[in-house]
């Protein structure tokens, strides 16, 4: 980890002759493996030109942004309609439209801020999408706004939800961190998968607080909710806390992860935390909105 950061510091060092702009060069191959920076991180990248998304609640929002920064919700990138509120847009036309509109660019850092005590992961989602949608280097900050703003960042009462200059971003679809119901259902069945039920713990149980059409877990889901991973001032475990929560619930991070919670916000947070670890994680974007919606003898669920 050490190695990392000195490594990061040393390519994220300013140059004068490029004028702020992001050296993507220099920095691309160290930022394709981190999901998760801490704050000193990330004002570096901010400082050379990265993208800046708040990921935040409105009202949040609203009582102070970090100046230069584009409000952004996760449902204005996802379908409107039960039960797939969770899973991404399909129409790729739109959806680049959106993220281009926000400033997303192709050869630019993306940085997400949220509030990690008092929102739902937003800034996880919002990561987890990107890298989906084939961004390499995009990432959240440990402690959120509050760090960033603790370090000094100039704020703005000024909610801007369009970039002052458009980006460029492409979408080429990765994979590797995504799973449909149809996926999950085939792994789940033959076993080769552990999911994990990133949700509080009365939902976990059977209560249905946000729509969903039947209580309870994915028989064999392990409950993790997601906040357990955060200290009480809202940052992150270290590496070796968060492993141990993995090991003293039975969760080998060598095995095949998949994520779910209610429409794959927590889940894909949680997707992003075990990504900067280099583990094998996959989020299931239409979890319990679309899975409690299918056949109860195929898509079982138990309290």
């Amino acid at each position: 980890m050490q190695y990392l950061f000195s490594q990061l510091v040393s390519a994220l060092q300013p140059n004068p002759r490029l004028d702020g702009a992001v050296q993507s060069s220099q920095v691309s191959s160290s930022l394709e493996n981190l999901w998760v920076a801490s704050p000193a991180i990330a004002l570096s990248i901010i400082h050379q030109g990265a993208t800046l998304l708040d990921a935040r609640s409105c009202l949040l929002q609203h009582l102070g942004m970090l100046k230069g920064s584009v409000s952004v919700s996760w449902q204005q990138f996802s379908q409107s309609q039960n039960p797939n509120r969770g899973k991404l847009l399909t129409d790729e036309a739109q959806l680049t439209q959106k993220l281009r509109s926000v400033g997303v660019k192709c050869d630019r850092p993306v940085v997400v801020i949220g509030d990690p005590q008092k929102g739902w992961g937003e800034e996880g989602r919002i990561v987890w999408m990107l890298r989906t949608l084939g961004h390499r280097q995009a990432l959240f900050v440990d402690g959120g706004y509050r760090a960033l703003t603790q370090a000094g960042f100039p704020v703005t009462w000024r909610v801007r939800t369009q970039a002052s200059e458009p980006g460029d971003f492409t979408i080429r679809r990765n994979s590797q961190w995504e799973i449909n119901r149809e996926q999950l259902h085939q792994a789940w069945k033959a076993g080769e998968v552990v999911a994990i039920d990133t949700r509080e713990l009365r939902e976990y149980q059977g209560k249905i607080p946000y729509g969903e059409s039947r209580g309870g877990h994915i028989p064999r889901a392990i409950h993790l909710y997601y906040k357990e991973l955060l200290d009480e001032n809202g940052y992150l475990l270290s590496a070796s806390e968060i492993l141990h929560q993995l090991q003293i619930r039975g969760i080998s991070p060598n095995a095949s992860l998949v994520s779910y919670c209610t429409g794959g916000i927590r889940s894909g947070w949680l997707t992003a935390v075990l990504a900067n670890l280099g583990i094998c994680a996959k989020n299931y974007p239409g979890s319990m909105w679309e899975w409690s919606a299918g056949a109860e003898t195929i898509y079982p669920l138990e309290c």
